[in-house]
């Protein structure tokens, strides 16, 4: 399907970027690299400064988070996420936008999506996630000079907008909801990821959910932090499944994370599972903290889908085998490989962008 020059120009750029990302990744790979691009060089030195910058940001992490985008900005992709959309010429937008800073990068599809829209982005980007965002935006512009008139960086408040997409914590999102009340608006709070066990898991599948609960630290919104499994499930295969990411201790800030919150439990008294560098807790809540997963049993099928359907406004992923229940969205391994037209939230946020007025 046709798109106005302005959209087919920007699909042009973003799959540039997702060429120039696998590039940096190759060269990245080499025994000794060798950065021919400028552009890599920076990109290089930012995440080396990034991990230092933020201690959660490691140069794997960071490394993955590029991987996902080269993978996922290419012109197939970007082709079948907008075919189902009608564009139009029309007067650009200003779409404030107040970006996280959990995971790397994890404000890119909001800067993709007003970019594709036609529309002009104006981004408070986090404290937390300053350096990539800002190589990204000045690879586009090297792409494409009219980025520099489309694209705002900014670490104050938001200024000078038509419309607003901005994420928090559910009690940020309290304070954006009356600020941004007079402004069309999404506003995101915080979302958890679950896992559903029937006890029939292969050692595969629990090497595969150990990514689910491990990348970037268990802080994205797509990462498990419960566990929901059948009355009298047996821990054992599941910790043994699980082993191989003992490494995590190594990373200082996740350690002292870890071995925080066991000491808080054991002080109250509290019933857990330990392997060592991960505490499971019986608990009804979803946001189990970091060094810890929460777990809750479910006695039938129905039981359990049904207190997925009451919990469904809070939940990102539900991962596990789909051929055990209608309501598993995500296979074991892949609920930090979105696509790119996998919304957070289940907000079609390009639709909401498209129908402005």
């Amino acid at each position: 399907m046709a798109k106005p020059d302005k959209v087919q120009s920007t699909i042009n750029s973003l799959v540039q970027l997702g060429n120039s990302l696998n590039e940096f990744l190759q060269q990245n790979r080499a025994q000794i690299p060798d950065f021919k691009d400028d552009l890599h060089q920076e990109l290089q030195q930012h995440i080396q400064l990034a991990k230092h910058h933020n201690s959660w940001f490691t140069e794997d992490e960071i490394l993955f988070c590029l991987q996902s985008w080269s993978e996922a900005l290419t012109e197939k992709n970007l082709h079948f996420w907008l075919d189902q959309y009608t564009f139009k010429e029309k007067i650009a937008k200003r779409i404030g936008l107040v970006l996280a800073g959990n995971i790397p990068l994890v404000g890119l599809h909001d800067v993709i999506s007003v970019l594709l829209s036609g529309n002009h982005v104006v981004a408070k980007y986090s404290s937390k996630d300053k350096l990539l965002i800002h190589w990204v935006v000045k690879f586009l512009m090297r792409e494409d000079q009219s980025f520099a008139n489309r694209i705002e960086l900014t670490k104050d408040q938001l200024k000078n907008f038509d419309a607003v997409i901005a994420t928090g914590s559910n009690n940020t999102a309290r304070y954006f909801e009356y600020y941004f009340r007079n402004k069309p608006h999404i506003i995101r709070k915080n979302r958890n990821s679950i896992a559903i066990l029937t006890g029939k898991e292969t050692s595969a599948d629990f090497a595969n959910l150990a990514e689910d609960i491990f990348r970037y630290f268990g802080l994205g919104c797509r990462s498990v932090s419960k566990l929901m499994v059948p009355k009298g499930y047996d821990f054992t295969s599941f910790f043994e499944g699980l082993f191989h990411k003992k490494a995590l201790l190594q990373h200082d800030k996740y350690t002292n994370n870890y071995d925080y919150n066991k000491a808080v439990y054991l002080m109250s008294s509290v019933k857990l599972f330990d392997n060592g560098f991960l505490i499971l807790k019986e608990d009804q809540g979803l946001s189990s903290p970091i060094g810890c997963l929460f777990y809750e049993f479910y006695n039938s099928k129905s039981e359990l889908e049904n207190e997925i359907s009451k919990q469904k406004e809070n939940l990102q992923c539900v991962v596990g085998n789909p051929e055990f229940s209608s309501q598993i969205d995500t296979a074991f391994g892949q609920s930090q490989h979105p696509e790119v037209w996998d919304y957070a939230d289940g907000i079609d946020t390009l639709d909401f962008l498209l129908k402005l007025n």
